[in-house]
């Protein structure tokens, strides 16, 4: 039964991230689903290292902003509930153990915040899907990188200008 679950968990996080990058292909091109599907597979199988350092490094950023957001408004939380600020003319309740207040504000600011750090997320998947398939369409001579000139530096690529004759 544990195995089947890890399996089945495994299942999940791949379709998971399977479906957000085929949205992002049906949303580029408007292809269906399952075409998009597997054109978005292909493409982030062709560039698999480049996916995987991409999304190891977003994910730890994207944490970082959840983790700062709550411990800011958690101690802003304790700070005002135990009367250390105030907001105005508002006034702290008089609550004798705050601490199960603040615990459920950090819980329920996390939560809060990993729907909103979601659509970094999903911009950051768009972005990078635009930015494999610049790599893949165009080679930088006849047919130039849309890429911004700071990305193009980085890799190591330049456009360059065809003459007419």
């Amino acid at each position: 039964m544990c195995c089947l679950r890890c399996c089945l968990y495994c299942l999940e996080k791949f379709l998971r991230f399977l479906n957000r990058n085929a949205y992002v292909v049906t949303a580029i091109y408007g292809k269906s689903f399952c075409p998009a599907a597997r054109e978005a597979f292909m493409l982030l199988l062709r560039n698999v290292v480049r996916v995987f350092v991409l999304d190891k490094t977003v994910d730890f950023c994207l944490f970082l902003g959840k983790l700062l957001v709550t411990i800011g408004i958690s101690t802003l939380s304790w700070a005002f509930l135990s009367g250390n600020i105030t907001l105005g003319n508002v006034v702290a309740p008089d609550v004798s153990n705050f601490w199960y207040l603040i615990i459920l504000i950090g819980v329920g600011t996390y939560f809060i915040s990993s729907g909103f750090f979601g659509v970094y997320a999903m911009a950051v998947d768009t972005t990078f899907i635009c930015f494999c398939e610049d790599l893949e369409r165009n080679n930088g001579q006849d047919k130039p990188y849309f890429m911004s000139k700071s990305l193009l530096k980085v890799l190591g690529k330049k456009n360059k200008t065809v003459k007419m004759k």
